[in-house]
């Protein structure tokens, strides 16, 4: 393990359950962020998602109370790397997606944690309750958030990729076709 508890992992392959990091973080163009490794049950969803439509993507720990320099560095020198949007996850006070947007000018999604505390209240309100200027889009909490922060990841993401483009809309297609064969009995 590296610092901020990164790990290491091949886009689309996970090679064990524990949140991974690209092994050329340089190709990434989605960072999944999480405040803590127990978020990655959750967050796997966005990683899954993006592996799904092909996306080069990353996946780390780091805290924005824990470890702030890691956070700030890491947000700061994002675009440079190549990465044009950041999920960023994180429970209670769930700061980090604010951390990380006050230190980039790239999209930065937020996804709010479910806690034990207020079942993920408490991380909506932190999360989305951002002041003018540093904006960050905040998602649904839990599972369905980090799944469509990846799907809004990629969206982003096709405006200027025709071929990625292409794969939201068959998806889109696909998810339409799949309401319209359900018969109720």
């Amino acid at each position: 393990m590296g610092r901020g508890g990164e790990t290491r992992k091949r886009t689309g392959k996970s090679l064990s359950p524990s949140p991974r990091r690209s092994v050329s973080p340089s190709l990434s163009l989605v960072a999944v962020l999480m405040g803590s490794k127990s978020d990655w049950e959750t967050m796997r969803a966005a990683s899954e998602t993006l592996a799904q439509f092909g996306v080069a993507h990353e996946s780390r720990v780091m805290s924005a109370h824990r470890t702030p320099l890691l956070a700030s560095e890491f947000a700061s020198k994002a675009e440079s790397r190549g990465v044009e949007v950041i999920i960023a996850a994180a429970g209670g006070a769930a700061h980090l997606a604010g951390v990380i947007a006050a230190h980039t000018t790239l999209p930065v999604l937020g996804v709010p944690m479910k806690s034990d505390a207020l079942n993920g209240l408490d991380s909506l309100l932190s999360t989305v309750q951002m002041p003018a200027g540093i904006p960050v889009g905040t998602l649904a909490i839990g599972k369905p958030g980090a799944t469509n922060a990846a799907l809004l990841a990629i969206a982003i993401l096709a405006n200027s990729r025709p071929e990625l483009k292409k794969k939201l809309r068959d998806f889109r297609s696909q998810q339409e076709k799949k309401i319209r064969e359900v018969r109720l009995d």
